[in-house]
């Protein structure tokens, strides 16, 4: 039999989708499943978006551009320019998703065995993303007691080698939903100008902040980076359009972009419905977004509230996006994760969380640890937390 290769047999497993199949088994058996595992919003998307879709009067789907329609770039320097963030045009690479925009990032910037620092936790398909450029990655611990802010910078930098190429991080993050400071965004960048490496922020979640008195800056707001700063961003979250694959990386230095070019020119061009809806999205009113941020602090701090009164839980307060990290009374949260799929239920009920090991590069963290997703509504919320403290009162914790 022919071999695979080492690549594809080292590439990490999503922890994220990587047991759906026993999700899936639970629910031929007629359990209802509660997915707090997966960041997919329940909430609408845009009628704008989903209008220029059902109404579209297309008679064929011809190729687009590689670097994704002129209009729709024209409209995200719209975007950004509400958020003091200037961008050109042609400093926008559409992607398919955040995740090509970091395959496109890595590929362009790194060669095999080059090396890019992330802090930990951090979204697990980092390491995918980073094994499949044959790219290392490098992690800098943050601690759950910390509410996983910045690594200091002495430790950051002790990290950096020859092979070093970027630092990489999400703000607001997924999967802690810290939200980096102006003054750590900028700190980073310092660190990447003294030893002239590119810094990647995916900034997808900019728009979900919980605290009034806080704000999202951008690594592109930051001045004097303009050859090393990267963003990724997508409509995934923002507009509820997970489906569409509309994602960006944007960027000032044009020798990246060029580079980054010929990756796009492979795929030859983003999905054409995809990238109307997504334009379209752009054009909703700004109160869309208030109420979706709205309804995502109050399902917050509903389950905050609900998962502070299970007894041995203990839970991150997240400042940005939508998801917490909830460290659990039981030996191995993996173990825990498929025993709720496997072989419990609670009034014909279970829950699915994502175990946090596989949101660390370094073996051995995050064993206690799941992350959770406030993607359901209050109630069920609510009644997902009831069924986790069932289920910790019965669980062997083997």
């Amino acid at each position: 039999m022919p071999e695979i290769s080492k690549k594809g047999k080292h590439l990490p497993e999503s922890p994220i989708r990587k047991l759906v199949s026993f999700a899936d088994a639970a629910k031929v058996k007629g359990i209802h499943v509660h997915h707090l595992n997966i960041g997919q919003p329940d909430i609408h998307a845009p009628i704008e978006a989903m209008n220029v879709v059902t109404n579209s009067s297309l008679q064929l789907l011809p190729y687009g551009s590689s670097e994704g329609s002129l209009n729709y770039r024209k409209a995200l320097t719209n975007y950004y320019l509400a958020h003091d963030i200037s961008i050109r045009p042609e400093e926008i690479i559409v992607t398919t998703g955040a995740s090509e925009a970091l395959a496109f990032t890595l590929n362009s910037i790194c060669d095999a065995d080059d090396e890019i620092i992330i802090p930990e936790p951090f979204y697990a398909n980092y390491n995918g993303f980073a094994a499949a450029a044959s790219v290392k990655v490098i992690p800098v611990v943050s601690v759950f007691d910390d509410q996983f802010k910045l690594p200091s910078l002495k430790e950051i930098e002790e990290k950096i080698t020859p092979k070093t190429r970027a630092i990489l991080l999400c703000n607001p993050s997924n999967p802690t939903g810290y939200l980096y400071t102006e003054e750590e965004i900028t700190a980073l960048g310092g660190l990447a100008l003294k030893y002239d490496l590119f810094f990647i922020v995916d900034e997808v979640y900019r728009e979900f902040i919980h605290d009034e008195n806080l704000s999202h800056f951008s690594v592109l707001q930051i001045p004097g980076l303009e050859e090393n700063a990267i963003m990724i961003d997508s409509v995934s979250k923002r507009y509820s359009l997970c489906g569409a694959r509309v994602g960006a990386m944007i960027s000032r230095n044009k020798k990246l972009l060029a580079t980054a070019l010929k990756f796009a020119h492979l795929r030859l061009s983003p999905a054409t419905y995809a990238l109307m809806a997504s334009e379209a999205a752009l054009s909703a009113p700004s109160s869309y977004l208030k109420e979706v941020v709205k309804e995502y602090t109050a399902r917050k701090n509903t389950l905050m509230a609900a998962l502070s009164k299970i007894k041995g839980v203990r839970v991150s307060n997240p400042t940005g996006a939508f998801y917490c990290m909830v460290e659990l009374p039981v030996k191995d949260a993996e173990k825990f994760s498929k025993w709720l799929l496997t072989d419990f239920s609670y009034e014909n009920e279970t829950i699915m969380f994502a175990p946090a090991a596989g949101f660390y590069s370094t073996p051995g963290y995050g064993l206690k640890e799941v992350r959770i997703g406030f993607v359901l509504n209050e109630e069920k919320l609510m009644r997902a937390a009831h069924i986790l403290e069932k289920a910790l009162e019965v669980y062997p914790n083997y």
